[in-house]
């Protein structure tokens, strides 16, 4: 590794600690320096041993899982593919909370479509089959309320699938009813959003359009929120920034530009690599492409005081626009700058435009280095592909939280709804039937692999080791687990991978 990264990482340890206030105060320069050792006993606890016993409870994704795997049996599928990436596992035993090699299995949903109509029968015998006898993962913890919810909500969902609105309208009445999201259960918080996105979804197939409005300022503030209570985003931002440095080492002119900047969390940490640099720091621009020039306006201001205090040169661009809709001319790229592209993918909202453009641009641009971090979610297929993936991906991911946070706490709530709901809604409801008739590309590295432009760029083993520093943060009880293979890396929870981390480079590249 660099000289110095090591050393910012322990240093900016303080900075992605949970905490309440801003993540842009600069009351005082540069970063306060820390032991991993304090950082980790830093963390607001409410007695970390407590959270731990809702381990116990939280057994939602392993009934998720065994119910699709079913379900996937009785209904023949047109092909699997084994490199599907929504539902691969993390074979880890549970005291283990890393590997050093990929052992994902295939998948187990698979290109999921149904060749028949799938009944309520159908779903009674799923339902009690495995109550009451075969391999009972935990299930017997998962209440009989919550059972009866997550099989209505498969009917519903396989009515909505087949056009039975009227069916699918009935049953969601029923659920909205029935499932809370301020509910103790995750089973019934998981079925209170779905449902609510498919009543969104219903609404559209009946009127052909659905044309969203975002709060960006709450949409942040959440993002923010997930950030500080959960190792995924900081596991995205400080593996993307160790492969950007790597690619920026001995270049005195360098450009990132940032596909969804946001409130640009990621980059302070960098800067102050980059600007402790045995060989100097170098001039630096950036490009932040986002929805709002008042939200992007805002970021370069605040990225632009933060390089000055560290006595930095630096420009930002500010770009409105979706990276697939502009053309080459409008990014700033001046000769002898070493290009990075970086790209935080979330279900949110389309943050890039239409796939095949963003693609074209890419290898127009030839960056020395991208930066991909996906969610192991599939947004392409058909309503039920997408909605077995979620359904299983947020089951997990409500879990996690669960974990962590108590039922009641409003961050929790919070990160639910602003975050997680609007990642459902985006999958299943935007769009309408059709959604925008775009096929979505289900997975990104597999399109660069496939190009002859891109070449895989493994992640290195500093980036092992500082996503390991960061999980060290929280105590092994809760389930994170870590892998390493093929060039990337995997952050999940329990057994189901939910993040994955490449860097990729072009033929092309200066």
């Amino acid at each position: 590794m660099m000289k110095g990264g090591f050393e910012v990482v322990h240093a900016t340890l303080d900075m992605i600690q949970p905490h309440r206030e801003p993540i842009w105060d600069f009351a005082s320069v540069g970063f306060p320096t820390t032991s991993v050792a304090a950082a980790v006993s830093s963390i607001p606890r409410q007695n970390l041993e407590n959270r731990c016993i809702n381990l116990e409870r939280n057994e939602l994704s392993d009934w998720v899982e065994q119910v699709t795997k079913k379900l996937i049996d009785d209904l023949p599928a047109q092909n699997t593919d084994t490199d599907d990436h929504h539902s691969r596992t993390l074979q880890a035993p549970a005291d283990i909370p890393m590997l050093c090699e990929d052992s994902f299995p295939p998948s187990l949903l698979g290109d999921f479509r149904p060749r028949k109509t799938v009944t309520s029968s159908d779903f009674d015998e799923l339902q009690w089959s495995n109550v009451n006898g075969g391999n009972d993962r935990g299930l017997s913890r998962l209440d009989e309320q919550g059972l009866s919810l997550i099989t209505l909500l498969l009917e519903c969902a396989v009515a909505i699938s087949i056009d039975n609105l009227g069916e699918a309208h009935r049953m969601l009445l029923e659920l909205t009813q029935m499932a809370s999201p301020y509910a103790l259960s995750c089973a019934e918080r998981v079925v209170a959003y779905f449902a609510k996105a498919m009543s969104s979804r219903v609404i559209n197939s009946w009127l052909g359009i659905c044309s969203p409005l975002i709060n960006y300022k709450t949409v942040h503030c959440a993002f923010q929120a997930f950030n500080n209570v959960s190792p995924f985003i900081k596991f995205a931002h400080f593996t993307s920034n160790q492969a950007i440095l790597e690619a920026f080492h001995r270049r005195d002119r360098v450009h990132i530009i940032d596909l969804d900047i946001m409130q640009g969390l990621q980059w302070p940490a960098l800067f102050h690599i980059l600007a402790t640099r045995m060989e100097g720091p170098p001039h630096l621009t950036m490009t932040g492409m986002g929805s709002s020039m008042e939200l992007l306006t805002e970021t370069g201001k605040q990225l632009s005081n933060f390089a000055k205090r560290l006595g930095m040169s630096f420009e930002f661009h500010p770009i409105a626009k979706k990276f697939g809709e502009i053309d080459i001319t409008m990014v700033r790229l001046r000769r002898g700058e070493t290009l990075a592209i970086h790209w935080l993918q979330h279900s949110l909202y389309d943050a890039t435009g239409p796939d095949w453009k963003t693609m074209r641009l890419m290898e127009q641009l030839g960056p020395r280095i991208i930066t991909l971090v996906e969610q192991d979610l599939s947004h392409g297929g058909s309503f039920l592909d997408r909605f077995v993936g979620s359904l299983h991906y947020y089951s997990t991911m409500f879990d996690s939280l669960g974990a962590y946070l108590a039922a009641d706490d409003p961050n929790r709530h919070h990160i639910e709804h602003c975050l997680l709901y609007r990642e459902i809604n985006n999958i299943l409801a935007i769009g309408g039937p059709a959604r925008s008739g775009e096929d979505k590309m289900k997975q990104w590295r597999s399109e660069l692999a496939a190009r002859n432009s891109f070449v895989q760029v493994p992640m290195s083993s500093n980036s092992m080791a500082q996503a390991q520093l960061i999980l060290n943060m929280f105590p092994p009880a809760h389930g994170y687990r870590l892998v390493q293979g093929d060039g990337t890396l995997r952050l999940g929870w329990k057994d189901t991978s939910l993040f994955t981390a490449s860097a990729w480079t072009s033929h092309i590249s200066r």
